[in-house]
């Protein structure tokens, strides 16, 4: 089951206590990190302000508006010379959104990235800061409470950012493309999923030199600052997740942009665009003829390992008192092992519910397998009754 994060999601009360203020400032923070729709424009260029000015930086002629990090990181690339090998309708869309702004599509027209000046400078100075006031171990511990948690959020998100925006702007084969798309996004902020740093710097992020990115996180998405201009990316309009945190399509995109830049997801793993709309007409044959592996084993999750079982004719490889094991091989995989086990306690109706068990495939007995569940060895494995 999917739940959708928008803009509209709150934080829960403070809480009395510094875990229970860090836990507070956390889900603050994790708010800022999920936001959907429209930025806050004024808002961030404001931010914009108090970051150059903080640095010492004349505050930029120019601001940019672009509808997500795949047109940012190509206007990026547009303004430091990289855009020749850009495709054409994404390039056109970047050059389109800086001249709207005044800034001309070509080299050296923002300027030079000031990136280090107004994000990792400051950064670095506030955590030197606070790690000299709380020590080490103080410092790990605040890191723990407060930046840890979003960190374990964010991360997978802004990676499969990342990963979506190469597989955009640049061809498997043509590593010189790939390698100058990486470089782009690495002049880039990251805005709202900057969270986990601000979160653990908070008390140096509502002023002084954070200020500023503090300021944008909560306004917009990812930014790219340089000497001249800012380009900022808005938000996503919606993000899906599971109860794990993952990003997960449900009936749509996991993520998507105002100019339809999209991931999808299935519990955390990318699947293409289409590939959702096929699982409801999943056959065991359809399963069996993937060749891609991981895509395959969606489809297992999604079919049922039971299910393929039955229907593609599995022989059972081990039985005893524990139950019975089935290896299913996979060609270009390594073979999926499953345990056969029936529940000892009857269910209301006197009936005897059989579960499924996945084992690692190298399992070769039943007991074997069942024991794995529970972190024993074959030997170790003795239950006074058998669930």
């Amino acid at each position: 089951m999917s739940s959708m994060t928008t803009a509209s999601d709150t934080a829960g009360p403070d809480s009395a206590g510094a875990d229970g203020a860090a836990l507070s400032l956390v889900e603050r923070w994790r708010a800022v990190a999920a936001a959907t729709g429209p930025a806050d424009h004024e808002a961030a260029k404001e931010g914009v302000r108090l970051a150059y000015e903080a640095a010492g930086i004349a505050r930029p002629e120019r601001i940019v508006w672009v509808d997500s990090p795949l047109v940012g990181t190509a206007a990026a690339m547009l303004l430091t010379g990289q855009g020749g090998a850009l495709p054409r309708e994404i390039a056109d869309r970047a050059a389109g959104a800086l001249r709207a702004a005044g800034v001309e599509p070509e080299a050296a027209a923002a300027g030079a990235s000031v990136r280090e000046a107004v994000r990792t400078l400051p950064w670095a100075a506030a955590r030197q800061r606070l790690h000299d006031t709380l020590g080490s171990s103080g410092w790990a511990e605040r890191w723990a409470l407060t930046g840890a948690p979003l960190w374990e959020v964010t991360r997978s998100l802004t990676e499969r950012i990342r990963t979506g925006v190469v597989e955009a702007l640049a061809a498997q084969s043509d590593r010189g493309q790939e390698s100058a798309v990486r470089l782009a996004m690495l002049d880039a902020v990251l805005g709202q999923h900057d969270a986990p740093w601000l979160a653990a710097v908070a008390a140096e992020g509502d002023a002084g030199e954070l200020a500023g990115p503090a300021a944008v996180a909560r306004s917009a998405g990812w930014w790219w600052p340089y000497e001249k201009a800012v380009v900022i990316a808005e938000r996503p309009v919606t993000l899906r997740r599971d109860e794990a945190g993952r990003l997960d399509s449900g009936t749509g995109p996991a993520l998507d942009y105002p100019d339809g830049f999209a991931l999808y997801a299935w519990r955390g793993m990318p699947v293409p665009a289409d590939f959702l709309g096929q699982l409801s007409e999943l056959t065991a044959e359809r399963i069996r003829t993937e060749e891609n592996a991981e895509l395959r084993r969606v489809m297992l999750e999604h079919y049922g390992y039971d299910r393929y079982l039955t229907e593609s004719g599995a022989q059972p490889v081990h039985r005893d008192e524990t139950g019975v094991l089935w290896r299913i091989e996979m060609a270009g995989d390594e073979p999926v092992a499953m345990v056969e086990v029936v529940n000892s306690t009857p269910e209301p109706d006197g009936t005897h519910r059989t579960y499924w068990l996945r084992v690692p495939p190298r399992t070769a007995t039943a007991r074997e397998g069942v024991a794995w569940t529970f972190g024993l060895d074959a030997e170790g494995y003795a239950p006074e009754r058998q669930t």
